[in-house]
């Protein structure tokens, strides 16, 4: 510890000189930094190829307007399928997951935002007794038996002249804003997987019913064909055939009863429910979901401003720009204001001059015993043999990448548009003929089983057209489910579902309960502690400590 009367040769006599010296030093800091540069290259949004219209735009059933996505399963008109998203949206532990990210998210941009600041680097306080052997050399006469007392601390503080710091806050926001994103395009994918396994769901349950409805058909041929063969009017062939096409359409009931098990049980662990918790929340009509006689779909454009993917991206590439100015930063001088502010006292007793002396406990606390040294330093990397710069390539080759992977997620998202339209309206196309098909095979069946009765025809043609028909309405059904699902995919490919979350919490009120149990969140739960600054420039001014 530097002795006061050093403390006085060096900042003045008294506190007072010290204080001027150390305001005078933080205003001088502070101009620094204010009038400084930051260093590293500042966020550009990158530009990616994007189409001017859609390839089906002009196609029957497609029409190009504004349009919005927040409950895009509406338009189904399926109370049973909304409820299951709303149960999903508060209840699934992936989207929870995510939400808690978010959180973690602006925990970690406090962390960045306290390293702007001054940093205490250790309090201190204690009590010591001292005890000098008589027979040391004293030529002083000092005491040689006494307690001190001290209590203080150390501060350091780096100023951030180059704006390693502030770069940091400005990746931290950035990573914030893409923990939300994150977060948005689970929701998505979510809303979409519930809707889907929901269609699986009803798509199985009416290949279900109509495979029980041909055992029924197929029975009625086989006892006809009992009965003939009884009368001796036909052949055992007639049977043993009826009775294969019988059991071979009865194969089907489990692997359908099998599907529409497992449709459950992926529905009840999107809901976070355990399996056969929903059985009560899937009655009403058993029918594959509808779609609307037009579809609105607004530009591609619209896909840059909606899809979380894309803004995830981007918000990447915010958030990794910054770090190659940081990384920068330590190529240069690192200039620190450094000070320790303490009360030192003792209480003594002379025994070789053989009287009571010294001071009391309570004078600690006098302005007499308050003691202190500061000033600046200055920390520079010079001898870093191509360390720091390499450290800038490896940054500035994770940005390029994250430029790259922009643009193919652009790619991406157009091309998953234009798949699912394209596959929505071929497989209504498909759905359509083959609707005309199943009419003339149950036709068919009729008419082949009115001449076989009648002896007109063998049983091979009441054979055929039994079979034919099985599986022209077994393909019917499944197209028509296949339908819905490429239209769920194109409003999910459209970025709709991640806007009910507006206004809402990201993480439920059980699992915020039970974090404020473990620890002081302060107000960082709040929905407001979460609002990111709009621009790149208010994103590195954004330095707001959180206590």
């Amino acid at each position: 510890m530097v002795s006061n009367s050093l403390y006085k040769t060096l900042l003045g006599k008294g506190c007072g000189g010290f204080c001027k010296l150390f305001v005078f030093t933080l205003v001088a800091a502070a101009f620094l930094i204010n009038g400084c540069t930051m260093v590293g290259p500042d966020f550009i949004k990158p530009e990616a190829p994007m189409e001017t219209e859609w390839m089906e735009a002009r196609s029957p059933g497609i029409k190009i307007e504004s349009a919005d996505y927040k409950n895009w399963w509406s338009v189904f008109n399926d109370p049973v399928l909304n409820g299951l998203i709303e149960n999903a949206y508060q209840q699934n532990p992936p989207l929870q997951i995510s939400g808690i990210r978010i959180l973690q998210a602006r925990a970690q941009l406090g962390v960045l935002i306290g390293n702007v600041y001054p940093q205490l680097q250790q309090g201190r306080g204690g009590a010591q007794y001292n005890y000098l052997s008589e027979n040391s050399p004293n030529s002083l006469n000092i005491d040689d038996s006494f307690w001190q007392y001290d209590a203080g601390f150390d501060v350091v503080w780096e100023l951030d002249l180059w704006g390693k710091f502030r770069r940091a806050v400005e990746s931290g926001v950035a990573n914030l804003e893409a923990s939300i994103a994150s977060y948005d395009d689970v929701l998505i994918s979510l809303t979409a997987e519930v809707a889907r396994t929901y269609v699986l769901l009803r798509t199985f349950e009416e290949r279900l019913e109509i495979a029980r409805e041909n055992v029924k058909i197929q029975q009625r041929s086989l006892d006809i064909a009992e009965i003939r063969f009884k009368a001796g009017a036909v052949t055992e062939l007639d049977v043993t055939q009826a009775k294969s096409l019988l059991r071979n359409t009865e194969a089907l009931i489990p692997r359908f009863e099998a599907g529409i098990r497992q449709a459950k049980n992926a529905l009840a662990v999107l809901l976070g429910k355990l399996p056969g918790e929903i059985d009560h929340m899937l009655g009403g009509a058993k029918r594959i979901p509808k779609a609307p006689p037009e579809i609105v779909i607004d530009v591609p454009a619209e896909l840059m401003r909606r899809r979380p993917d894309i803004q995830l991206a981007e918000y990447q590439i915010a958030s990794q720009t910054p770090l190659i100015g940081v990384s920068k930063a330590e190529l240069y001088p690192a200039f620190e204001l450094f000070g320790s502010f303490g009360l030192l006292t003792s209480t003594s007793r002379n025994t070789k001059a053989g009287g009571a002396s010294g001071s009391s406990f309570s004078d600690l606390f006098n302005t007499d015993s308050f003691e202190f040294f500061g000033g600046p330093s200055i920390r520079w990397s010079i001898l870093n043999y191509g360390r720091i710069n390499n450290q800038v390539r490896v940054e500035d080759a994770l940005l390029q990448q994250l430029i790259v992977n922009y643009e193919n997620t652009v790619l991406r998202a157009q091309q998953e548009v234009e798949d699912s339209m394209v596959g929505f309206l071929r497989r209504q196309e498909e759905a359509g003929f083959l609707k005309d098909s199943v009419k003339a095979s149950q036709r068919s069946v009729d008419l082949s089983m009115l001449q076989y009765r009648e002896g007109m025809v063998d049983y091979q043609r009441v054979l055929d057209s039994q079979r034919f028909l099985t599986d022209q309405q077994d393909v019917w059904t499944a197209t028509r489910g296949n339908v819905i699902i490429n239209l769920i995919a194109m409003y999910k490919a459209l970025g709709g579902g991640w806007q009910i979350r507006e206004g809402q919490r990201f993480v439920s009120k059980e699992n915020i309960a039970e974090m404020q149990q473990r620890s002081n969140w302060g107000d960082l739960l709040e929905p407001d502690a979460l609002a990111t600054p709009a621009s790149a420039e208010e994103r590195r001014q954004w330095r707001r400590p959180d206590w």
